[in-house]
């Protein structure tokens, strides 16, 4: 007996491949384009990307499904890796940040980093916001070192994170040095750079001898290669 597939079934099929594609691809809404967000990434390329003092983007540095994946097989065979910076510049903004971490995996969000030959990396700089396995990465055991903090100067006042494999949104919100961290809704730190009380956190954590460190308005955004596979996407920003 010969079986026929109707027409209407074809193009349901159709119809929800194309959607899922479509899903996978950032996008504005009306509303968000009037309100001045711009996207950093656009799910198909590391374009507006490059490596810390470096002109192309790090090999490693994958698009899965829409988004920034750190492939740390491909760096493994050869793909060059290191941070991913945006190749703009930014002060007073809203970013927005969807992440993933694989199972036991550490990586950050890193701002206001200077790409300068005299510093050695992205974190010299840049205050990060940390992106963690809480629970199997070795970091999850110290204070001020989990998922949400401003890595070793604040702790969020619990633990906000999904479990690993699930989606979280990031955003940190920065103007005029006021300083907001929140994931999946929650506040996480809170304070204002180049105050005293910004002086005192640096001084009670690792970067109190690092010059340079949090001392810059104005810098690149990055994605933390920390030697373990993440992903990125849904990057946004706007400038306030």
């Amino acid at each position: 007996m010969k079986r026929f597939i109707s027409s209407a079934l074809i193009l349901g099929v159709l119809a929800a491949s194309t959607s899922a594609h479509a899903q996978s691809t950032p996008s504005l809404s009306k509303k968000e384009k009037k309100e001045g967000w711009v996207l950093l990434f656009d799910g198909k390329t590391t374009a507006g990307w490059k490596g810390f003092k470096k002109d192309e983007a790090p090999t490693s540095w994958k698009i899965e499904d829409g988004a920034l994946f750190l492939d740390t097989d491909a760096k493994k065979a050869g793909a060059t890796g290191g941070d991913i910076i945006t190749a703009g510049e930014y002060e007073n903004y809203e970013l927005q940040i969807d992440w993933k971490i694989s199972e036991g995996g550490n990586s950050g969000i890193i701002f206001g980093v200077q790409d300068d030959a005299k510093y050695g990396a992205t974190y010299s700089t840049g205050p990060e916001m940390q992106v963690l396995d809480d629970d199997k990465h070795s970091d999850g055991k110290i204070h001020k070192h989990n998922s949400g903090d401003l890595y070793d100067l604040i702790a969020a006042p619990a633990r906000y994170t999904k479990p690993v494999g699930q989606w979280n949104t990031a955003k940190i919100i920065k103007k005029d040095g006021k300083l907001t961290l929140i994931l999946n809704g929650k506040v996480t730190a809170e304070t204002t750079m180049g105050t005293e009380e910004w002086a005192k956190l640096i001084a009670g954590s690792k970067f109190k001898t690092w010059d340079g460190f949090g001392k810059f308005s104005k810098g690149h955004i990055a994605l933390q290669d920390h030697g373990n596979k993440v992903w990125y996407k849904n990057i946004k920003l706007r400038q306030l």
